[in-house]
């Protein structure tokens, strides 16, 4: 066979794999308004930057007829490309190709990625759209699905992991995605179940769609486990583009700093006057983030989940960091169970990528109550404490308002390594609030009083002297538990002159081969 001859056929397989189904496929890929897995790569990556492996791969099954029925590629496409200049390795999971199902070879080509992402130190992100394991191939498929989650295990804070689900996702492939660092789902087109509805029925008698069990909405609002939903599959590939730029290449290198033309010493005269008198008034803690962060720009993650607490990515002169925040307007900032996961989760995301952390504190306390107790706030609040007294980079902490009991140490305190803990005047730092305290403390006497106006009035007078001596910052800086009390309009400032200090910062946890976390 001549050279052009060889060319040729070269030219003609690529071309052909580049078809993947075939025609008809492609074009009921985009009559459900979805794209095909090489047109996400492309709208994903950089221009002309992708770089594509095993493309002439096939299956090599034999079972139920299927040797008869060979497509190139295999219905996954894999390799590498550039997000602004920077590597990264992708698989595109192909539904036009047996439904995207999963076989032997299919998983070998995700893992050869996985495995080079991992010693070139790069990020992976995976596009999901598969119908699950190939029933064809039984236990081989079920065995590629494990390699791909022992390389997830093994590339856990080492290398960012993102995923993104433009379609089914479900059984044994939900494990992948939720071995990642983040999950965006597309509304109404994507959906994650371990057992879909017709099992659900089967085994429990329960009516229930799709969209109900596993659709992006449920796994925003209920579950947790969508970090962002978006409404169509390029809002999700930038939504993926915009949070690689908080984050470094790996484990071993710093988050990218990018020029900042907001002045670092902007003061916001609206700060000093945001906390309201009344200590039970609400407020929106977004406001205060979005007057802080350079360009009022942050990337808030698990937006519609416990949104008592508030964790977005932005940048302080250019310098990504995470940030923590109780809300005020929702549940009046309270921590509990789902809060307490989502937020010691994004502090162990941010510790492991060497991302600064900031933390704004105004919360009252843990919610009380037996469906909190019975599931299990003990551990789940002890999942947030671990989490900010096992983490290493520089933890600032801002206390605005209230900070009381077990919450005020859980909040990146003092005692858990926070670096720079400071307050703003209308701080209050106590073991409970002032009404509790002081029923506490004169349980005695109230009771003793016969005259209800002078049970209140007696009750009144000691709230005020309870604030006067507790109600504040200073007690915690009098013991140097917080560094500073500064002016609410100069946080940014100070925010930034403390990164400064302690981009420099090196704390070093005891040699071990993990610690307990309480799961």
């Amino acid at each position: 066979m001549a050279i052009e001859e060889k060319i040729k056929e070269l030219v003609e397989l690529r071309e052909k794999a580049r078809l993947g189904g075939g025609e008809k496929r492609i074009e009921s890929q985009h009559n459900k308004g979805k794209m095909t897995a090489r047109e996400r790569i492309d709208y994903f990556l950089d221009e002309d930057s992708f770089e594509e492996y095993d493309m002439f791969v096939t299956h090599r099954s034999h079972n139920f007829g299927l040797e008869k029925q060979k497509y190139l590629s295999d219905g996954v496409i894999t390799g590498h490309g550039t997000i602004d200049g920077r590597v990264v390795y992708v698989f595109a999971q192909d539904f036009t190709v047996f439904g995207g199902s999963l076989s032997e070879t299919y998983a070998q080509k995700i893992c050869k990625i996985m495995d080079q992402a991992m010693k070139v130190g790069a990020p992976v992100i995976g596009l999901n759209d598969s119908g699950g394991a190939r029933i064809q191939e039984g236990v081989t498929s079920l065995a590629g699905y494990a390699d791909i989650f022992q390389r997830n295990i093994m590339a856990s804070g080492v290398i960012p992991q993102l995923s993104a689900i433009f379609g089914p996702c479900a059984g044994g492939a939900v494990y992948s995605p939720a071995l990642t660092d983040f999950i965006v789902m597309q509304d109404k087109t994507s959906y994650m179940f371990v057992t879909g509805p017709k099992v659900v029925k089967t085994v429990t008698g329960e009516d229930i769609t799709t969209e109900e069990l596993g659709g992006a909405t449920t796994h925003a609002t209920r579950s947790g486990i969508s970090h962002f939903v978006s409404e169509t599959e390029e809002e999700g590939l930038m939504l993926l583009r915009k949070l690689l730029s908080y984050m470094p290449q790996n484990n071993l290198e710093d988050p990218p700093m990018t020029k900042c033309t907001d002045p670092i010493d902007r003061q916001e005269d609206y700060l000093n006057e945001i906390i309201p008198d009344n200590p039970n008034k609400p407020y929106d803690i977004k406001d205060v983030i979005e007057l802080i962060v350079d360009k009022g720009e942050f990337l808030e993650t698990q937006r519609q989940y416990a949104r008592n607490i508030v964790t977005c990515f932005a940048k302080f002169n250019g310098m990504p960091v995470g940030i923590v925040a109780n809300q005020p307007n929702y549940l009046a900032g309270v921590l509990d169970i789902e809060s307490s996961r989502k937020a010691g989760r994004f502090v162990r995301f941010c510790d492991a990528f060497n991302i600064p952390i900031v933390t704004l504190v105004d919360v009252p306390g843990f919610l009380p109550g037996s469906m909190q107790e019975y599931g299990g706030i003990i551990t789940h609040g002890a999942k947030l404490l671990y989490a900010y007294g096992e983490a290493t980079v520089p933890k600032i902490t801002i206390t605005l308002r209230k900070s009381y009991g077990g919450a005020h140490d859980v909040m990146s305190s003092k005692q858990l390594r926070g670096d720079i803990n400071y307050a703003w005047p209308t701080a209050e730092i106590a073991v409970m609030g002032a009404q509790g305290a002081v029923e506490v403390l004169y349980l005695k006497e109230i009771k003793a009083i016969e005259k209800e106006e002078d049970k209140i009035k007696f009750i009144d007078e000691k709230i005020k002297e309870y604030n006067n001596k507790f109600a504040n910052p200073y007690q915690a800086a009098s013991f140097g538990y917080i560094d500073d009390v500064i002016e609410p309009r100069n946080t940014r400032f100070r925010i930034i002159r403390a990164l400064r200090t302690l981009a420099t910062k090196k704390d070093v946890n005891p040699p071990k081969k993990h610690g307990n976390i309480p799961l």
